[in-house]
């Protein structure tokens, strides 16, 4: 029975990762973009509302906007837990792990994430209000955008990058440093392993206001730089070189007129 039930739970985490793409699939196009995030009519029209209009607009608004942050957390982030829950899983059988322990470790993280999403709601009605972001959480002007993609980039190669990545990308060592059993063990260190999960990822979710929040190309890439980055066999290989990539595309964008005519 053991392995029916590990086959039913994997298989409804990977549905989960589903319903949440699903879901953003269906409001980025219900705001009129497409996959690349490129507006039709309506979308270019929402994009030039002022958020300060005498009318309700969910874009404006911290309930929605704090929902659809939300469900971007689990798009993108549920499936760089997999390496974590598998790390626990091999606890189960050489230690005193519990399934209970599972389902905190996966509740902490995703409730470091869910602040982590109200944050970054209240960081994109700042920015809109602010006039540097539009309705449809895409950068106004190429500077911001460039600047952001230098920031993240050079994030890269600081020290605290390296502190919490590594967490990350070695799970099992942080489970064997402050193993707790049962349910509230699992869920203190889910706490603790998304803290330095936040810590490690924040800048490549902040990169959509830079290629847009709805943009799905470019926040599936950002999900798939995320998952490279844990991968055990070669993350800690990639997490510098995806810097000098972040650098450069903050030069590109930076010099984009140059060579466009523009």
């Amino acid at each position: 029975m053991a392995p029916v039930i590990r086959s039913a739970l994997w298989l409804g985490f990977f549905g989960l990762i589903l319903a949440a793409w699903t879901m953003m699939y269906a409001m980025s196009t219900g705001m009129g973009l497409d996959l690349l995030g490129r507006p039709n009519d309506m979308g270019q029209l929402m994009r030039t509302m002022d958020p300060r209009m005498d009318m309700y607009m969910p874009m404006a608004s911290f309930g929605p906007l704090a929902v659809m942050w939300a469900a971007m957390m689990a798009a993108m982030m549920l499936p760089t837990m997999i390496p974590t829950l598998r790390s626990y899983e091999d606890l189960m059988v050489s230690a005193n792990g519990t399934r209970a322990g599972w389902f905190g470790v996966l509740l902490g993280y995703f409730i470091m994430w869910i602040g982590f999403a109200l944050v970054i709601t209240a960081t994109q009605l700042a920015l809109l209000y602010g006039g540097v972001i539009d309705m449809l959480g895409i950068a106004k002007s190429r500077w911001f955008a460039a600047v952001l993609l230098l920031a993240v980039g050079v994030f890269q190669f600081t020290r605290a990058k390296e502190i919490c990545h590594g967490v990350c990308h070695s799970p099992m060592m942080y489970f064997i440093g402050h193993w707790r059993s049962g349910f509230a063990g699992g869920l203190r260190m889910g706490l603790g392993l998304g803290t330095f999960c936040v810590a490690c990822c924040w800048g490549f979710m902040a990169l959509g206001f830079a290629g847009g929040v709805m943009n799905l190309a470019w926040m599936g890439l950002a999900t798939l730089f995320m998952v490279l980055e844990k991968l055990p066999q070669i993350g800690h290989k990639v997490v510098k070189p995806m810097g000098v990539l972040l650098i450069l595309g903050a030069c590109a964008v930076a010099a984009w007129p140059l060579y466009s005519g523009g």
